[in-house]
């Protein structure tokens, strides 16, 4: 079992791999130390052959990989496809299409949430995954037929595997449901953080706008850090830190060092002074500049109408034989609960229609839930 290792060996493979309707692919990478993943192999499969492809070799070029993953003439079949994306555009600035993802696919298909790869290979290829090799360190060579034939296994199940998603897709005429999740996955922006956004994913955690303004001046300067150093973000400060630090703004060496979540003597070092000034720059920022706090939602307020909506959900997946995370998040039914119009996606296209409507007529008394045997039944009023 060779690894392909020269361009000339890959463009030969792709042109071959573009003849047929689909390829499955997927890749094996590291990020445990460094913040740009590292890929470290890519596997592809279609009807009738699978490549593996070593992206570490010294003698190719990946551009003929990059050109098969936008032939739009060939449909790129993955597996939790996001991390894999996030690679290919890092790496070729590129974003595979056209584009189906099986685990998104098993979801809306009624596989429920988060459908593992090695549960679709048993129930719908027949086929058990030897996970004796998933915590391969993928960077070493050689890589022995074992490891090898576990990564193959993640392509070439995958090809049983959509045939079985997309006919029942087909058949259900479900098709239009997952191109609204592929358009998603298919946009370079949910692939491209900026330092400036990097407060977001902590934004729950500050009350105050001058918080707000340390967050996300705080936040930008550890992406940043973090990128030129190719570390992990939490190499250059943890979350709580971060959070720390915006709470309390300290302004001079001693009051940075007070801080419990800070390592004894960081404030003294050069990283500790550029912090400070980090802070100083962020209590200067202008409060009307900054985005507007997000208000505690009012759960005393609405926490009858959350369970009662999480009811709802649960019964209406059931129903319409779909996982009920591709539906609506918990923060979805978090906002329905104190917004008809929340901007989310339970109020939008399909979903509307399957759980929205229902969701809004519960909430104002148009609908009713009641017991029947065991099984719970939803009555118009």
């Amino acid at each position: 079992m060779n690894l392909i290792a020269t361009t000339d060996a890959l463009s030969a493979a792709c042109a071959r791999l573009a003849r047929h309707p689909f390829v499955t692919v997927d890749t094996e990478f590291l990020r445990e130390t460094t913040f740009y993943a590292k890929l470290c192999l890519i596997q592809m499969a279609g009807p009738e052959e699978a490549v593996l492809v070593d992206p570490l070799s010294p003698d190719i070029d990946l551009a003929p990989f990059f050109a098969l993953m936008t032939d739009p003439n060939v449909v790129k079949v993955f597996h939790s496809a996001r991390q894999d994306i996030e690679i290919i555009w890092q790496r070729g600035q590129v974003i595979p299409a056209p584009l189906f993802d099986s685990q998104v696919a098993a979801m809306v298909c009624g596989y429920g949430d988060s459908v593992s790869y090695e549960q679709l290979a048993n129930d719908l290829a027949h086929e058990r995954i030897d996970k004796s090799s998933r915590f391969t360190d993928w960077s070493r060579r050689p890589l022995d037929n074992q490891q090898l034939a576990y990564a193959l296994s993640d392509v070439t199940h995958l090809r049983t595997i959509y045939g079985a998603l997309s006919a029942s897709l087909e058949t259900s005429g479900r098709s239009g449901w997952l191109g609204e999740e592929m358009a998603i996955l298919s946009s370079p922006s949910t692939y491209e953080l900026h330092p400036e956004d990097a407060w977001q994913k902590l934004r729950g955690r500050v009350r105050k706008p001058k918080e707000l303004a340390v967050l996300i001046e705080i936040a930008a300067w550890r992406e940043r850090e973090a990128r030129a150093r190719d570390v992990p973000r939490s190499r250059v400060m943890k979350d709580d830190g971060i959070v720390d630090i915006a709470i309390n703004a300290p302004r001079s060496v001693e009051a940075l060092g007070r801080l419990r979540s800070i390592p004894n003597g960081f404030e003294r070092s050069r990283t500790g002074s550029d912090i400070l000034e980090v802070v100083e720059r962020a209590l200067e920022r202008d409060p009307a500049t900054l985005p507007a706090l997000e208000r505690p939602r009012g759960r005393a307020n609405t926490g009858a109408m959350l369970e009662l909506l999480k009811v709802l959900l649960k019964s209406v997946a059931e129903t319409a034989h779909v996982a009920p995370k591709i539906l609506a998040t918990v923060d979805d039914l978090e906002a329905i609960a104190t917004d008809d119009n929340a901007d989310v996606p339970a109020l939008a296209g399909w979903r509307r229609e399957i759980f929205g409507e229902p969701a809004l007529k519960l909430k104002h008394g148009k609908l009713a839930i009641a017991i029947d045997g065991n099984r719970v039944a939803l009555i118009e009023r």
